[in-house]
């Protein structure tokens, strides 16, 4: 019998706030957007279904005193050990603000993105384990075909897409977090050169171009520069893509649909007591080892085809009408859509499902929590 689906609530909240930059102490604005993720105890929401906009509040109360202000009036480093050695407030330190600030019963992932291509993930926060994942988002410009595929498969012609790949890296005793967005930086630039404006088909060792397989490439060419390395994300494009940590191949392929609900549990005075409705984001994880052949982990046409019989079961529809869902909040559709997925994608085996931006659950079935893909 397969083990019980863990699951992880997930919030967002942004705010906007000033620092002190550089060497030179310059002041810069930024849009900053925090995210909690945690597996919450029964009860600990006002009611049950109620747990992803209770964690919503509860993430945008704490970041709130961060709103409009120059951060250094609201952050004294010198109160986080950890943050001794950095100038100012930077995003580790704000991750662990936050984190301290939440009062969560159990530990949780905080994290704090303060550019559209860099930021910082808190595991582990409220533990002695804590440790920062710091990752940065890069693009190139590449051509290439996929020579395996079947006969009449489109990515077999030459075709081109505007990739995307986010390097994760950890702090720790071989990878001090000072700094560590520019040796991010300097690691990937070389394969910037090598990537940006080509055909990827030409360059050794990409024959076959696949997503995993370029995962992979940039893995073992990254990693000797990065003792910290800990993922590459490769997005072809923006709803599907791969990961690798140095082991396994994960691949995702996101959804959108829009559809009704109502919480059954919500007291009358609750919104969410009436039906309302949202355009959901899902995110299907698989894992599986590389096709010989193909170079793939799962065809990501495979996984649309697959599931379009769910994906037409709850897209432009009354979710609460839905034989077997328990309730109409997130973690009841995540489950009832991996209990019917799971036999047509034998490979599934972790589900994103956010309501609004970020707000929503993690359900993992067997699966790792990583990749932490960017907001």
């Amino acid at each position: 019998m397969n083990a019980p689906a863990r699951l992880l609530t997930t919030a967002q909240a942004g705010f906007d706030a000033a620092r002190r930059q550089g060497l030179a102490g310059q002041i810069g604005g930024h849009g900053f957007t925090a995210q909690v993720a945690a597996a919450l105890p029964a009860g600990w929401a006002p009611y049950p279904g109620g747990e992803v906009p209770a964690l919503q509040a509860r993430l945008e109360a704490t970041v709130a005193p961060l709103d409009g202000v120059l951060l250094e009036t609201v952050i004294d480093a010198a109160d986080l050990p950890l943050a001794a050695a950095t100038a100012g407030p930077d995003d580790a330190t704000l991750a662990r603000w936050i984190a301290t600030r939440l009062d969560l019963p159990v530990p949780a992932r905080v994290s704090v993105q303060s550019h559209a291509r860099r930021g910082v993930h808190l595991l582990d926060a409220g533990t002695p384990q804590a440790r920062s994942e710091y990752w940065r988002r890069f693009r190139f410009q590449s051509a290439h075909r996929l020579p395996h595929v079947p006969v009449g498969h489109k990515c077999g012609r030459m075709h081109g897409h505007g990739f995307e790949a986010v390097v994760h890296a950890q702090a720790g005793d071989a990878a001090p977090a000072d700094n560590i967005h520019d040796r991010i930086d300097a690691a990937w630039a070389p394969l910037h050169m090598a990537l940006n404006y080509r055909c990827l088909n030409e360059i050794d060792g990409l024959d076959n171009p696949t997503s995993e397989v370029l995962a992979s490439w940039l893995w073992t060419r990254l990693q000797p520069a990065l003792p910290g390395l800990s993922g590459v994300t490769v997005f072809e494009t923006a709803s599907c893509g791969a990961h690798v940590d140095g082991q396994v191949h994960r691949i995702w392929k996101d959804f959108s649909f829009d559809s009704a609900t109502q919480l059954i549990h919500a007291p009358a005075h609750d919104p969410r007591a009436g039906l309302h409705g949202h355009t959901y984001l899902l995110r299907l994880h698989l894992q599986a080892a590389l096709d010989p052949l193909r170079g793939w982990a799962v065809d990501f046409g495979e996984v649309k085809s697959a599931f379009k019989p769910v994906f037409e079961s709850i897209d432009h529809r009354t979710l609460d009408r839905l034989k077997g869902l328990a309730d109409g909040d997130c973690a009841s559709l995540a489950q009832w859509i991996l209990h019917r997925a799971q036999p047509l994608l034998p490979a599934l085996n972790r589900i994103d499902l956010q309501e609004t931006a970020g707000n929503g659950c993690l359900l993992l079935a067997g699966g790792s929590e990583r990749p932490l893909l960017p907001a």
